[in-house]
């Protein structure tokens, strides 16, 4: 139980001094998430009251299965987008059939994190490397900036892309219909903001926005001077709609339904990580975080919700504010509902440009200048990748950007897999050490009669060929004056199938040459593979060493090693085996 409902778990040592500051922080981050809900709503293409929705039975539901204690679980600006750019390349007619196929994109992302959580499957999340997620992220911000400059400038432009190009010359073809009582609300809103989060971050500069631009809207009569408004928004909690699950419909969804599976458990996941090396407490399991944000975007799509995850900006709230546990989540609900019920109807001043600024504002942060400017002064191939993935979601889309990032990142992986670090040693002078002679070079003595290598990955079929060639090369240097090859294997964890058959073959190239072949330091499953795949029939087992000190004592002297080092060397699963079946 307390495995599947975490919530067993908290509640069973809730303390009374919990309660305030659950409350405190509950309500400071309902504040701010009634308003964002409805600006994420618009980035969506949906109606505001729709993220209202969103921001009330998922969280609920996150708050009895989630794991981590303090994280902001609702609609989020990524998410919002990734549903437009999704939905956007569809054929949809009308807004009704666009919310009722926003409901089973939601039910759809829920059962594949459902899926993956039974699976135990929250270990794919680890092939969005960080610099894939940083361009990712930072297109993605550029991007929903963009998409809100229609609102910003007041000019009412229908282009729902999302690609960095189109949305810059949209925003330039409509340069001279702007408003410029719609631009002064939203450059205003933006510097109020910014001034509330410099002078006092516990301000809720958000909520102050909303509420000046009401005010200033009703009293001034702006909407009869052309500020578009979010107008009526329809009161009353959501009813209970059936996803329509067709199969042309799940067909035509799953590409995307699967990106904002991945993106926002990564979100969660990362953000969660992030609150508790703050905080010093760890309770994030993985796959129970699937579990339970599947569970909140599936019961969420029952009720005309849009898929949900962690909010970077709620969460740091939630976590400022001193939230102890989940239930500062369920206050939230609390005043989602009470807005839901009573509040509706003061919302029809609200103007869009304050949301868009609030939207603007809320995003700019994802931009991460700084990690990109580390990797170009430390690590210029993933600086690459990065700049690979930035680019794709700028000038491709969301989608593409992510697959596209995440193909380049695994690329990358095989390429370095395939040209692997190979070094060449020798003695360090009055010691026992072998390190690499292009390093410590005058500290190392070196010999002609004798070449030792280190090989820094496993071995398999994509990087045989370069091992073979390198190792070839470096016996050719040597020349006529070689005796002995020493095969420091300390980082060769696996040798697969192809890689064996080519040691084997270059081992006995070597001995034809009148050259001696060693392996020193091979860890106890790459010895089960030098003896299952034959490799030691053409090694002999008398040339295999725990350390590479004592196959060069071996080579100068045979009688040099110690019975407990060759019985250490020689130890391996196949000789256990035929020694249990010989007992049998």
């Amino acid at each position: 139980m307390n495995r599947f409902f975490p919530f067993i778990q908290w509640i069973t040592t809730y303390k009374k001094s919990y309660v305030a500051k659950d409350l405190i922080a509950g309500f400071t981050v309902g504040i701010v998430l009634v308003p964002q809900a409805m600006a994420y709503a618009m980035i969506a293409g949906l109606p505001p009251v729709y993220g209202l929705y969103a921001a009330f039975l998922p969280v609920l539901t996150y708050v009895f299965l989630g794991t981590s204690r303090k994280i902001g679980v609702g609609p989020v600006a990524m998410d919002s987008l990734l549903v437009a750019a999704g939905l956007g390349t569809l054929s949809i007619a009308g807004p009704e059939q666009y919310i009722a196929m926003v409901a089973v994109l939601a039910f759809l992302v829920g059962a594949m994190q459902m899926v993956l959580g039974l699976l135990r499957m929250g270990f794919l999340v680890n092939f969005l490397s960080k610099p894939v997620i940083s361009g990712f992220t930072s297109g993605a911000a550029i991007i929903i900036m963009l998409s809100q400059l229609k609102h910003l400038l007041g000019t009412g432009s229908s282009s729902n892309s999302s690609t960095f190009h189109i949305l810059l010359m949209d925003a330039y073809s409509n340069l001279f219909e702007i408003n410029s009582y719609s631009l002064g609300i939203g450059v205003a809103g933006i510097l109020l903001i910014l001034v509330f989060k410099k002078w006092n971050r516990r301000l809720p500069g958000i909520l102050i926005v909303v509420v000046l631009a009401m005010v200033a809207v009703y009293a001034l009569k702006l909407d009869d001077y052309g500020v578009a408004l979010v107008g009526t928004v329809p009161s009353g909690l959501p009813n209970f709609v059936m996803p329509n699950l067709q199969w042309d419909s799940l067909e035509k969804l799953w590409p995307i339904a699967l990106a904002l599976a991945l993106v926002g458990y990564l979100e969660a996941i990362s953000i969660g990580k992030a609150l508790e090396v703050q905080s010093g407490a760890e309770t994030i399991e993985p796959n129970q975080e699937l579990l339970a944000l599947g569970s909140s975007n599936i019961i969420g799509s029952f009720f005309q919700a849009y898929p949900v995850t962690a909010s970077f900006s709620r969460s740091a709230i939630n976590q400022q504010s001193g939230a102890k546990t989940n239930l500062a989540g369920l206050y939230s609900v609390i005043l989602v509902v009470l807005t839901l019920l009573f509040l509706t109807p003061i919302f029809q001043f609200l103007p869009n440009a304050a949301l868009a600024s609030i939207i603007m504002v809320s995003v700019f942060s994802l931009i991460d200048v700084s990690y990109a400017k580390k990797l170009w002064d430390n690590r210029r191939d993933e600086f690459v990748v990065l700049l690979i993935t930035f680019l794709s979601t700028l000038f491709l889309g969301i989608k593409e950007g992510i697959f596209i990032g995440m193909l380049s990142s695994l690329l990358l992986m095989v390429y370095r897999t395939s040209k692997p670090h190979f070094a060449v040693l020798g003695n360090v002078r009055n010691t026992d050490y072998y390190k690499n002679i292009e390093r410590f070079g005058d500290e190392i003595t070196s010999r002609e009669d004798l070449l030792i290598v280190r090989f820094d990955a496993q071995l398999y079929f994509g990087n045989s060929t370069f091992f073979k060639n390198q190792l070839l090369k470096e016996v050719h240097k040597k020349g006529g004056a070689l005796k002995g090859v020493v095969l420091n294997a300390e980082a060769i964890n696996y040798i697969d199938s192809t890689a064996a058959a080519m040691l084997t073959k270059t081992i006995q190239v070597i001995h034809d040459m009148g050259v001696q072949f060693y392996i020193a330091g091979a860890i106890g499953p790459t010895r089960d593979i030098i003896f299952s795949s034959g490799i030691i029939n053409e090694l002999n087992r008398a040339y295999l060493f725990v350390k590479t000190k004592e196959a060069v004592a071996f080579y100068d002297n045979p009688k040099a090693v110690s019975e407990v080092s060759s019985r250490i060397a020689y130890e391996n699963r196949c000789k256990k085996k035929t020694m249990q079946g010989s007992k049998v």
